[in-house]
């Protein structure tokens, strides 16, 4: 498939701070293994990969990064770009663990407490009405347990208050599909992205500022990272290193065609670039966050997604020694960090999609080592982190923060259905198991190729 340029070591800053990758120790490539495999991974004709792009840390240090494939496809009729190891991309869900590391910040400045009533914050009273007695907190919103659902929707115009919705009586309530009529909170895990975007409308209402903004300011700003959730004002050099997302098939229908061309599904910028958001002129910050997405929309390469992997594994400090700066308080990691659900053994405490949903901290996903959960062939690697799913990427940030490991996945689309590609160890795609034991074995382990 396609076209694959990787770059090795000395090529971006860790912000500000210091090189995320040093200089290479020789003229020699000690990964040639594993450039293979994953290029045998997204050229493999059962299932090609538009693009991809990853990153694998050991003791707290990038060892590897690798991109195959092209951000861009042009079908014979524009250009095609090469992936680069500083490609950004929609990272979907991933984007939620992001968010929650912003709303940390705010809790560490007092401004919300993790157990309060949401409503106290938002200016108006969130309730699931089939369990009116129960406060939902953010504690229950981060950890999908607050009773809210997707079914009602969880994306609005900015026009759109999110009390209008979510508020029986309201005028766009409708049939209250967006609660539970079975688990209160606190009560059932099923996950829901509604819930990011009453955490990002939260945030606004208690800074009053708007959310892609507040998370430039909490978040990447401090790390030097160029990305954001709002595709409208990244650089013009992002923007030109921006991965499209792709797939064999139509864009609203579950048709595949792998002998067909490949279908632009979001960030096809090719023919101009994108406009502000509908309505974000006169939005007020606090009434309805759900257009930036705090659910999913961030786009960031899997380079300075390493940067954010590093100051988690550093105990909250960017950077190194007398350089050092520190973002988060250690003891507010551990607690996002910590486990605070499980899936039981008979699963009557929640909905884990097929075991794709073992365990969860606060805003982040858990994959505890064992078998139907593994992140890799034969085990040995217990994470936390996240995945995302949408318009065709699969992403993975995996870090096991006690030993300093780590792996990022970005995957820019496939070529065939990856649900017809089962995993044979996970809930995940055969591609996916491929790409992280790959990873795992060659980068973190260390281990050579057979000869």
């Amino acid at each position: 498939m396609n076209e694959r340029r990787r770059t090795l070591l000395g090529m971006a800053l860790l912000g500000a701070v210091e090189p995320l990758f040093a200089a290479p120790p020789s003229s020699t490539r000690p990964h040639g293994a594993l450039d293979a495999e994953l290029a045998a991974v997204a050229n493999d004709p059962a299932l090609q990969l538009a693009s991809l792009s990853v990153l694998a840390i050991r003791g707290g240090q990038p060892v590897y990064e690798g991109a195959f494939g092209r951000r861009f496809i042009g079908n014979g009729v524009l250009p095609d770009k090469p992936a680069t190891p500083a490609t950004l991309y929609r990272i979907a869900s991933i984007s939620k663990m992001m968010t929650t590391l912003g709303l940390m910040r705010l809790v560490e400045a007092g401004k919300v407490d993790l157990d309060a009533d949401v409503s106290d914050y938002l200016g108006f009273s969130l309730r699931n009405p089939h369990f009116p007695s129960q406060a939902i907190t953010l504690r229950t919103l981060l950890t999908h347990t607050s009773s809210l659902r997707d079914e009602g929707g969880y994306s609005w115009p900015f026009a759109t208050a999110l009390k209008d919705v979510l508020v029986p009586g309201a005028p766009l309530y409708g049939e209250g599909k967006m609660w539970s009529t079975r688990a209160g909170p606190g009560a059932y895990f099923t996950y829901c992205n509604l819930g990011w975007g009453v955490i990002g409308t939260l945030m606004e209402r208690v800074t009053g500022e708007r959310f892609d903004l507040l998370m430039q300011r909490l978040l990447l700003q401090p790390l030097g990272i160029v990305a954001g959730y709002n595709v409208s004002m990244l650089p013009p050099a992002a923007l030109d290193n921006l991965a499209t997302l792709y797939r064999k098939r139509t864009t609203d229908t579950e048709i595949w065609n792998a002998d067909g061309p490949w279908i632009a599904q979001v960030d096809d910028y090719s023919m101009k670039p994108p406009a502000p958001p509908a309505g974000i002129a006169s939005y007020v910050p606090g009434t309805n966050a759900t257009p930036f997405s705090p659910t999913g929309g961030l786009r960031i390469s899997a380079r300075d997604m390493g940067v954010v992997m590093r100051i988690l594994m550093n105990g909250g400090v960017h950077g190194d020694g007398r350089y050092g700066m520190r973002l988060f308080q250690a003891a507010t990691l551990a607690r996002m960090f910590a486990r605070h659900w499980t899936i039981d053994a008979t699963g009557s405490n929640g909905d884990s999609l097929g075991g794709f949903f073992p365990a969860w901290g606060l805003g982040n996903a858990q994959f505890p080592d064992r078998p139907g959960s593994c992140l890799v062939e034969g085990g040995g690697f217990d994470a936390v982190g996240h995945s995302g799913d949408a318009y065709g990427l699969r992403s993975v940030f995996a870090a096991d923060l006690a030993r300093g490991d780590g792996m990022i996945m970005l995957v820019g689309g496939p070529s065939s259905d990856p649900e017809l590609q089962k995993g044979r160890y996970s809930a995940r795609a055969r591609f996916e198991e491929r790409i992280l034991t790959a990873l795992y074995r060659y980068a973190i382990l260390g281990q050579q190729a057979a000869t």
